[in-house]
């Protein structure tokens, strides 16, 4: 019998994407390389990653991304100068960035077939090991990352856990859609998946979230490159197949879901990240309220 709890080391983001929703802005800048308010969205995914025990992080790439890259490498002219000014709070903030050479991959996707190809691509990168898989679009504020809850429960269950949040039955074919068999607590066992079901076949209204930790024989299905939704490879039918083989499991993690793939949700994640900061908190509350009376008057 396979080991289905081996710890989980490295992670996968996919990062190919055009990022479409948020043009212009992303017409040049890589989407994940947008910030919400001084970080970009691709360093709070690796953040939550690090706070969870990775030690490998796996970039799906694409052309004109190579910043993404960068952000995590050594700019020895931008520490020159700010050694030689003694800004010793932005060296402290540039040395957190920096990720170790042999702990940063990445991998080419050459076109956009789907979320499931682009974790296909990195296949030889991850090995025979499980691994996670992080959508920097997505983000959750909250007391702990939404990844190490997700390895809490993992130790636990061992299998694939799949992160999950609910949403109104009218906007279950936005999503990829969890059946369930039985839960306890925060974390539910699958019977079945299906990728953005009309709402009226969906099995519930339990969604996956943009975070996974998947066994390797996910690549067995991959593998086949079978198109699915939108004519895409899509992750979802490649984990419904490997329901037969081996236990998921759905975790409702705890915090607040947060989109920042789109204007509305971008937007809510700037007030939300700034009104965590104690410097900021005030004039933003201030600013707000000022703005809200506007309205009303």
């Amino acid at each position: 019998m396979k080991n289905l709890h081996k710890p989980v080391k490295k992670a996968v983001f996919p990062v190919a994407g055009l990022g479409t929703r948020l043009l212009p802005a992303t017409k040049v800048m890589p989407k994940e390389m947008l910030t919400i308010v001084d970080r970009p969205l691709i360093q709070l995914a690796v953040e939550e990653a690090r706070e969870a025990g990775i030690e490998e992080f796996i970039f799906v790439t694409s052309d004109g991304k190579e910043a993404l890259m960068q952000h995590f490498q050594d700019a020895p002219a931008l520490m020159e100068n700010l050694q030689s000014r003694k800004k010793l709070d932005q060296i402290a903030k540039i040395n957190k960035v920096d990720l170790p050479a042999s702990a940063l991959k990445s991998v080419k996707q050459d076109q956009p077939l789907g979320l499931g190809h682009a974790v296909w691509c990195a296949k030889d990168l991850v090995g025979d090991e499980p691994f996670a898989v992080i959508l920097a679009d997505d983000t959750v504020l909250g007391e702990e990352s939404c990844l190490k809850q997700m390895m809490t429960a993992y130790t636990k269950t061992g299998g694939n856990v799949i992160a999950s949040c609910e949403v109104p039955m009218e906007d279950t074919s936005k999503y990829g859609v969890f059946k369930l068999a039985d839960r306890d607590g925060n974390i539910f066992s699958v019977s079945g998946l299906v990728e953005k079901p009309d709402p009226s076949v969906a099995p519930s209204n339990m969604t996956i979230f943009g975070r996974y930790i998947l066994q390797p024989e996910i690549f067995a299905y991959l593998d086949k490159h079978e198109t699915g939704a939108g004519g895409e490879i899509q992750l979802t039918d490649a984990m419904a197949k490997l329901i037969n083989d081996q236990p998921f499991y759905g975790y409702v993690f705890e915090g607040e879901r947060l989109d920042c793939g789109s204007e509305l949700g971008f937007v809510k994640a700037q007030i939300a990240f700034a009104l965590k900061k104690p410097h900021l908190a005030p004039e933003i509350i201030s600013y707000m309220s000022a703005k809200l009376k506007e309205s009303i008057l």
